[in-house]
């Protein structure tokens, strides 16, 4: 090539028809003046002002109604833009923004860059929201907003970062700052690495769900982008946050070692040890996300491969066109019409009938289950909604069953202070065991965590409001069960110990998920409980 400047002008060029294409939504459109926007500056900024908000909202995991968007509207208009227009109106103008501009009325948006080495245009789509169905209050059902890929490069280019790099250069900046003992800049940091590599899963969840609809519309190249970035991102990131996540229990140990008082620390120690806190908490975050990432990494490789496999068997299988092959062959010829017989008589085919087989009568006789996912599925087709609430029905009833395994280890452990597994009175057994696949899962997530400082963790909340998510989560039920059940128990710290003995803990007649009775064997767990004395 003669220009080697000009090599993957097509990427630059995406990253311009991101603009472009956002710009000649806006530009075209007149109902900007009737909300008082008559500035194209006023206009851009108010665009890229709810992009920014959309994106919080899905780096937070929380939902992002068409009533959360106006809300947060009318709230900069009446704080900062003020514009003369009632809340209905920031309702309909951010309606207008999300549905009008970011998405153009549901229709296709293209970008054509000039792709040198080919000698032809590249046709690029582009895509900023997307939507989703959510339900509120497990009743009320609403559309909730989030950014695609392209939603996220657009904002994200604004700081001038290559995708390329940004992991990288937040992690820099984030070891600066933890050798620098800047701790309330490095919380900022570790909260940037953990929002990047939350979007590098969420690109893979969409990735997984385009290849799933149609993996001929998912290229060789868009998968090839995505598992570089995946290696990039997983290479050596959970070794190095092992360390830093070591490096802030070292410091944070020698501060409480040195002020055995916490209420001693001057006021400069005490931040300083409530900022080690929150970046051990991101750091264990962090490392989770990595795992995610980690196991969906995979996922994707052999979703990718199983349905390249599929597609190929399909491409096997003749096909006929039912107008070609009969409709034109009997509007060209009618004496066809009594020959109809032959051509139908295939599609009519009868079962054989069945006979009595008495070897069959003794034998035991599994169930089908690919007849009970076929029923599934024809519900599915029919009624879609009633499905969705039956599957939630029994989300929340998992849950409840988490609650109440949770909810009775704790009696035990607020009764006595500490309680070790083997300690456990067999006739609570039912209680604390609803299934093994319950139990295993508590258990795993308190070993993980070793140590659970519900004060930090209400604290955390209160500043990151989180969406209610459908699986269990450890840290959200505790803080639950302290604040409603166990007010008065004053739960300040949870410590979780393995008891290095050799001895094991059996519990009998155990029911799994399946229904099946089994006996168990686990390690001897000791919890450890310290009340709040304030």
């Amino acid at each position: 090539m003669q220009y080697e400047f000009l090599k993957n002008f097509p990427r630059r060029m995406k990253n311009v028809g991101l603009y472009a294409v956002l710009i000649q939504n806006s530009i075209q459109k007149t109902s900007w003046k009737q909300f008082g926007y008559i500035k194209f500056d006023e206009q851009m900024n108010l665009i890229f002002a709810v992009m920014l908000y959309i994106m919080e909202q899905s780096l937070k995991e929380e939902n992002c109604t068409m009533d959360d968007i106006g809300a947060y509207i009318d709230t900069l208009n009446s704080q900062y833009l003020d514009k003369k227009i009632s809340y209905d109106d920031n309702r309909k103008l951010g309606d207008f923004i999300v549905n009008v501009i970011l998405s153009n009325e549901g229709r296709a948006m293209y970008f054509d860059g000039y792709d040198f080495e080919q000698n032809a245009y590249h046709i690029m789509h582009v895509s900023y929201v997307a939507n989703r169905i959510v339900y509120l209050d497990q009743e009320v059902r609403r559309t909730s907003y989030y950014l695609t890929d392209d939603g996220y490069n657009l904002i994200l280019s604004t700081l001038e970062i290559e995708n390329n790099m940004k992991l990288t250069i937040h992690e820099m900046i984030f070891q600066m700052h933890l050798e620098k003992q800047s701790y309330d800049k490095a919380v900022d940091e570790i909260k940037n690495v953990f929002n990047l590599m939350r979007i590098q899963l969420q690109k893979i969840q969409e990735a997984m769900g385009k290849i799933r609809r149609n993996a001929l519309n998912y290229s060789v190249k868009d998968y090839e982008e995505i598992l570089l970035e995946n290696l990039d991102t997983i290479s050596d990131t959970k070794e190095k946050f092992q360390k830093y996540r070591e490096l802030v229990r070292e410091r944070a140990k020698k501060l409480e070692e040195e002020n055995i008082n916490v209420q001693r620390l001057g006021e400069k120690e005490a931040e300083n040890l409530d900022n080690l806190k929150i970046i051990e908490g991101y750091l264990n975050r962090t490392i989770d996300e990595h795992q995610k990432i980690l196991s969906s990494h995979f996922d994707l490789k052999a979703l990718y491969t199983r349905e390249l496999e599929l597609l190929s068997q399909v491409s096997l299988i003749q096909r006929y066109s039912f107008r070609n092959e009969f409709y034109d062959k009997v509007l060209k010829n009618s004496t066809a019409i009594s020959s109809l017989e032959g051509f139908f008589r295939p599609l009519f085919n009868r079962d054989p009938e069945k006979i009595y087989n008495l070897n069959k009568a003794l034998q035991y006789q599994k169930p089908s289950v690919r007849e009970e996912e076929e029923d599934t599925e024809e519900l599915l087709d029919f009624d879609e909604e009633v499905y969705q609430k039956e599957q939630e029905q029994k989300r929340r009833e998992k849950l409840k069953q988490y609650e109440t395994s949770l909810g009775t280890l704790l009696d035990l452990v607020t009764a006595k202070g500490e309680i070790a597994l083997k300690d456990i009175p067999e006739e609570i057994q039912d209680q604390l065991i609803p299934s093994v696949e319950i139990f295993k899962e508590i258990m795993v997530e308190l070993i993980r965590n070793k140590e659970i400082d519900l004060d930090a963790l209400k604290k955390e909340r209160s500043e990151f409001i989180q969406e209610e998510t459908a699986d269990f989560q450890l840290n959200e039920m505790l803080l639950q069960l302290s604040e409603n059940r166990f007010r008065d128990s004053r739960i300040h710290r949870l410590e979780i110990y393995r008891i290095e003995d050799g001895t094991t803990v059996t519990f009998n007649d155990v029911q799994n998920e399946k229904g099946e009775r089994k006996c168990i064997h686990c390690s001897n767990i000791l919890i450890r409980m310290t009340r709040n004395e304030e």
